[in-house]
């Protein structure tokens, strides 16, 4: 989200990986007696780096969409960032969790969980026999194609490096419960790809 107009005695510009650097009075000069730390927290024209990816749009407002850590590179060398495209996928009816992968892979793919209720109607509504429990709705071909649409929609917004190139439904509702969501409901992206490494590896056609 937007975060206003930098302050005038603040010089904020982007990185080439879209991270956030910032210089001024106001910014911290480094940390107390650890050279090394200040060292990697600043950029080598002296500019700090936030650890926040984003842009600055037309009107001059700094806008944030993704944390750096959460970022990931291609074997092509492209960055992704993996929450801004998620937020956006999720805008579908179809679709209630979302994990886009591809870190050191070719392409970006993605671990899609439904929303089990909306699907459920949508089936009984245009008369789509996918079964009735989740593990069933997610072998269902006609699903699976149905919510490709979605993401093919997803994409044309997307640069060709971001587009998700492939998906696989996950059977399960991803909750804090099952430790698949922290409790500010982030994902657990390790955790969620261990519990689904061999949709994962169907994704990336790897032997298990």
């Amino acid at each position: 989200g937007s975060v206003g107009q930098p302050l005038d005695n603040l010089d904020v510009k982007i990185d080439k990986d879209g991270e956030i650097l910032v210089k001024g009075p106001s910014v911290m000069k480094g940390y107390y007696k650890n050279p090394e730390q200040t060292k990697e927290a600043f950029s080598e024209d002296g500019y700090f780096k936030t650890g926040d990816i984003g842009y600055i749009d037309d009107e001059g407002f700094l806008i944030i969409t993704d944390r750096k850590k959460e970022m990931f590179k291609t074997s092509g060398g492209k960055y992704i960032a993996p929450q801004v495209i998620e937020n956006m996928a999720k805008s579908s009816r179809f679709i209630e969790q979302i994990m886009v992968v591809g870190d050191g892979e070719k392409m970006p793919c993605a671990l899609v969980q439904p929303d089990f209720t909306f699907v459920k109607r949508w089936a009984e509504i245009h008369k789509v026999n996918i079964g009735t429990k989740p593990e069933e709705m997610v072998k269902s071909a006609e699903l699976k194609q149905r919510i490709e649409k979605e993401i093919a929609k997803l994409n044309e917004k997307l640069g060709n490096w971001e587009q998700i190139k492939k998906i696989e439904l996950t059977p399960d509702v991803w909750t804090v419960g099952n430790g698949m969501l922290t409790p500010t409901m982030k994902l657990r992206r390790k955790i969620i790809k261990e519990k689904y490494i061999d949709l994962y590896n169907k994704l990336y056609e790897k032997e298990a």
